[in-house]
């Protein structure tokens, strides 16, 4: 009787894999197809071929309970009751899903305090897998935690079901908010992971319960990490996720891409992340999930790295291990500090873009903000920019590539224009060319203040064509 409980339990695992898709986690993968065993009959004894039932008068133990007069197996309880064991019986032994659910009902029914009444509801809760009445599945592995609070073939089932609802809800609203199904997720998958060590059900071999539990551990650690990936609890989303995928060689990508989520989308990113990620993109070859994990992994690996380089041998190592090897590292790319005390060593100040203006001020590196500032303060620089906006005699700028292609774009040059300047400016989002003397500069938000400003080259063509000749006047005289 456990052994077929246990079947149930996988059996509906796999099916809920097979039904959900991972919603947190940019580009979320598909999982496995379902196991050809979904749907088959469980097997009766903890010894017994799968689909073998138990006929009435069967030898004690083998339903769960003796029957009257004969001795229980050990640890089982026994009915004293003939009419009792008698409907307990004839609703085992019913062949069809919905039939067997109506006469299990109606045996708890009759006898609610039945000492099978725990065996009573796991067959129920069978009866209804099969059925596929999930409502009644998971209200009837409610009812089991009523009689056992630590039954972790039920508390698996809700954790599993339950992720099911979650990703399936995430997926129409992934920028809602994360639903109750989630949490309830983590609670009923942590429930079954602090019940684990100590579930030993009575008959049952210990062989065949301590397989269901190497089988279902990974299941409810996979399912606890999801679901705090899903709440962006991601310490927490990588210690179930990493436990689900070590030592399992049966992990798939559908594991193994929301751990590298979890590492990756913390901050600052843990790069055994991109490991993991590499490792996903293997796994999902030949799915239709592949392009989109290698694509998030590839950004992922040029944003911390500062390049793609690498990243070819990276999928290549990830393919022959299933986790990173000791020691394993990716080379950061260089901080602000570092890039701006490269450019100053390998570029003249004269020759910078305002980009690289901008990479230095903001870099905290004193000492390279300190001689290009000192190499362009008070001298006139010419460049073009678009306009943000204009006022009498001043202008804000977008002159970095950045700023110029956000939308609207974002000012990062104020210029006051000189006292000979013309008095129509070019209008705010056009392209302009003008030349102005820097005075101060802000790095947080980054700005560069300036003066003496002048329109040039064809901005200052455009402007004096469209620009009415003032009228001379001359002094008068007495």
């Amino acid at each position: 009787m456990k052994k077929s409980l246990f079947m149930i339990v996988l059996v509906f695992a796999t099916v809920a894999f097979a039904a959900a898709q991972a919603a947190p986690a940019p580009g979320a993968p598909q999982s496995a197809p379902p196991s050809s065993t979904a749907g088959a009959p469980p097997s009766s004894t903890a010894g017994a071929p799968a689909g073998q039932t138990p006929q009435p008068g069967a030898a004690p133990g083998q339903t769960g309970a003796a029957a009257p007069g004969q001795a229980p197996a050990a640890g089982k309880p026994e009915i004293k009751n003939a009419a009792e064991y008698n409907a307990y019986m004839s609703a085992f032994n019913t062949q069809d899903p919905n039939q067997k659910a109506q006469a299990m009902e109606s045996f708890l029914q009759t006898y609610p305090n039945s000492v099978v009444k725990e065996d009573a509801l796991e067959i129920l809760m069978q009866a209804y897998q099969q059925a596929n009445n999930i409502p009644k599945l998971q209200d009837t592995a409610q009812r089991l935690l009523q009689v056992d609070p630590n039954h972790v073939p039920a508390l698996a089932l809700l954790a599993l079901s339950n992720r099911t609802a979650c990703e399936q809800q995430m997926a129409q609203a992934p920028n809602g908010p994360v639903p109750p199904s989630c949490q309830a997720t983590k609670q009923f998958a942590e429930r079954g992971l602090q019940a684990m060590p100590n579930w030993n059900p009575p008959g049952a071999q210990p062989d065949a319960v301590q397989k269901q539990k190497e089988q279902l551990t990974p299941l409810l650690n996979s399912a606890a990490g999801f679901a705090s990936l899903q709440m962006k609890d991601y310490p927490t989303a990588v210690k179930y996720l990493r436990a689900a995928v070590e030592n399992n060689p049966k992990a798939t990508y559908a594991d193994v891409y929301p751990l590298a989520v979890a590492y990756l989308e913390q901050k600052p990113p843990d790069p055994q992340g991109l490991y993991f990620v590499a490792r996903a993109t293997d796994l999902a070859q030949g799915t239709p999930a592949q392009a989109q994990i290698a694509k998030y992994g590839q950004a992922k690996y040029t944003r911390y790295h500062g390049s793609a380089e690498g990243w070819d041998q990276l999928l290549q190592q990830a393919a022959t291990s299933p986790v990173p090897p000791a020691g394993f590292q990716v080379k950061p790319a260089p901080s602000p500090a570092e890039m701006a005390a490269n450019l100053v060593a390998t570029k003249k100040v004269e020759d910078m873009s305002f980009d690289e203006f901008e990479l230095v001020f903001t870099s905290g590196n004193q000492q390279a903000i300190e001689q290009v500032w000192t190499a362009i303060k008070g001298k006139p620089i010419a460049f073009e920019a678009k306009v943000v906006q204009t006022a009498t005699k001043q202008m804000t700028l977008a002159a970095t590539a950045e700023d110029i292609e956000k939308n609207p774009p974002q000012a990062d040059v104020t210029l006051t224009m000189a006292a000979t300047a013309p008095a129509k400016l070019p209008a705010a989002g056009t392209m302009a060319q003008v030349s102005g003397v820097p005075v101060s500069y802000t790095p947080n938000p980054f700005m560069i203040t300036m003066d003496n400003g002048r329109l040039i080259g064809k901005s200052a063509t455009a402007t004096k064509a469209t620009t009415p000749a003032k009228r001379r006047t001359t002094p008068h005289k007495r």
